[in-house]
C-alpha cells in the first residue's frame, strides 16, 4: 500500500499503525497522527491504515 510517512511516499506491506512503526524501525517514545489526528500509543494497534493515509512520526529531541 501506499502512504505518506513524515511527508514521503512509502511502499509499506504494515496494515495497522503499530505494525508501520515496526516494519519502519522506530522504537522508543514517539507520538503518531494519522491524516491530522493524533493516535494515542494505546491505540495504535487498532489503528488500520488505508492506502493514500497521510502518517506522522515524531520523536522528542534533546537540547537547548
Amino acid at each position: 500500500m501506499q502512504i505518506i510517512l513524515n511527508g514521503e511516499p512509502r511502499e509499506v506491506d504494515a496494515v495497522t499503525l503499530a505494525s508501520l512503526l515496526q516494519e519502519e524501525g522506530f522504537s522508543g517514545r514517539v507520538a503518531t497522527a494519522v491524516n491530522e489526528v493524533f493516535v494515542p500509543a494505546g491505540l495504535r494497534a487498532e489503528q488500520a491504515l488505508k492506502d493514500g493515509d497521510r502518517v506522522e512520526v515524531l520523536a522528542p529531541m534533546q537540547g537547548g
